[in-house]
């Protein structure tokens, strides 16, 4: 009793609590620090492809070919050495500029046997001007030489003149209906909270363009009855995760990039409620929450500026990889691993931190390795491998 008297004297309540604190913010900020590549496993990207102009997304061939969008409005064939095939007619006009352009493309979940796909794309406007996100569905040919049976399902309204904003990212659910992210073109930012238009929403339709009978506001008067959720910004990527729902991010302001779970008639707050402010600084909007809007699952401050996304399936890294979401960054040209378990994100590794360009899309492929695209004037398709595996 004397020792503890002599070398741990009687701490105040107040000395006990500040400990406390202390104690716990210091294991909080340890935990909350991104981990860096130094503590992943050594990845190497595998030139595929290059001398791609701008490529926007990729897709993959059952013939171990992919198929990938250029913005400037074209579609190639990619052979699996890397060859560009000459560029797939069929193409409907494309608004071409700023951030628009041919933009996502997928695969129809039953391909192999109809050889139908999607794309989205920044659509011209006819007399009235103006441009907005359309998708579409054609059948590729055989010889994947030309798009047929063209068929715009879907047209995003109103079109503005704004080469802003386009998100444009799409995913076939299991049940076959198609998930579209659209953004709210920049200048209209106010649209994305409200329902008489498609800016600013993930909107869910048939495969056909029909609405789905349980679309949340099918029978509101004055809304749009394709829209699924609203007050998005610019989602630029999607994914179906393993829990069975829609995963996907947007870019946000000055600071605030996001991930969020789209439900069904759910309000993601945006521009009333975020964690950026203006571009040169100063509050945006009301904070960043507020009740009956949907706070993010994880948010980036600084902005990375997040394009593309892909949740890992496979096994090919080890098992400890399998079910983390990759996301891509613009900004920093560098690759994200987050580990996400109950619909929280508990850890986020930067990976490709040397790689020394835009990625633009991530997608797995069916060999389970990832791939990415890089933006640029000579954009590349990269396979991420194991050195060992090269």
């Amino acid at each position: 009793m004397k020792y503890k008297e002599k070398w741990a004297p009687r701490q105040s309540g107040k000395a006990l609590t500040a400990i406390f604190v202390i104690a716990n913010l210091t294991a909080f900020a340890l935990w909350a620090v991104p981990a860096h590549a130094a503590d992943a496993p050594s990845l190497t990207p595998v030139t595929v492809a290059t001398g791609l102009q701008h490529p926007w997304a990729v897709a993959f061939l059952p013939d171990g070919r992919f198929l990938v969008t250029e913005r400037p409005g074209r579609l190639r064939v990619v052979s699996a050495d890397g060859r560009l095939g000459a560029p797939v007619a069929g193409l409907p006009r494309v608004a071409a500029g700023g951030q628009g352009g041919l933009l996502d493309v997928a695969l129809d979940a039953d391909f192999a046997r109809n050889r139908s796909l999607y794309f989205c794309f920044a659509e011209p406007g006819g007399e009235g001007g103006g441009n907005s996100t359309a998708l579409a569905r054609a059948t590729l040919s055989q010889d994947a030489s030309t798009l047929q049976d063209v068929k715009v399902i879907f047209r995003q309204q109103p079109k503005v003149a704004s080469n802003l904003h386009f998100g444009c990212r799409i995913v076939q659910a299991p049940d076959g209906n198609l998930f579209l992210t659209l953004g709210e073109r920049y200048h209209r930012k106010d649209d994305a909270q409200t329902l008489d238009n498609h800016h600013g929403k993930v909107v869910r339709i048939r495969p056909d363009g029909s609405v789905p009978p349980d679309n949340p506001l099918r029978q509101r008067p004055g809304a749009q009855p394709e829209i699924w959720s609203w007050g998005h910004r610019n989602p630029q990527g999607a994914a179906w995760g393993p829990d069975a729902r829609l995963w996907v991010h947007e870019h946000g302001p000055q600071g605030g990039d996001e991930i969020n779970r789209p439900e069904a008639g759910r309000n993601y707050g945006w521009p009333v409620i975020t964690h950026g402010e203006n571009y040169g600084g100063g509050k945006l909007g009301e904070g960043p929450a507020k009740a009956g809007m949907e706070p993010p699952l994880h948010y980036w401050v600084p902005s990375i500026a997040p394009s593309g996304m892909a949740f890992l399936t496979s096994e090919r890294y080890g098992p400890e990889w399998r079910g983390s979401l990759f996301v891509g960054s613009l900004k920093f040209g560098r690759l994200h691993r987050l580990e996400v378990q109950g619909g929280k994100v508990l850890r986020e590794e930067r990976l490709l931190e040397d790689l020394g360009d835009r990625i633009r899309d991530v997608r797995q492929g069916p060999d389970g390795w990832l791939y990415v695209l890089t933006d640029s004037p000579q954009g590349r398709l990269l396979r991420l491998t194991l050195p060992a595996a090269r």
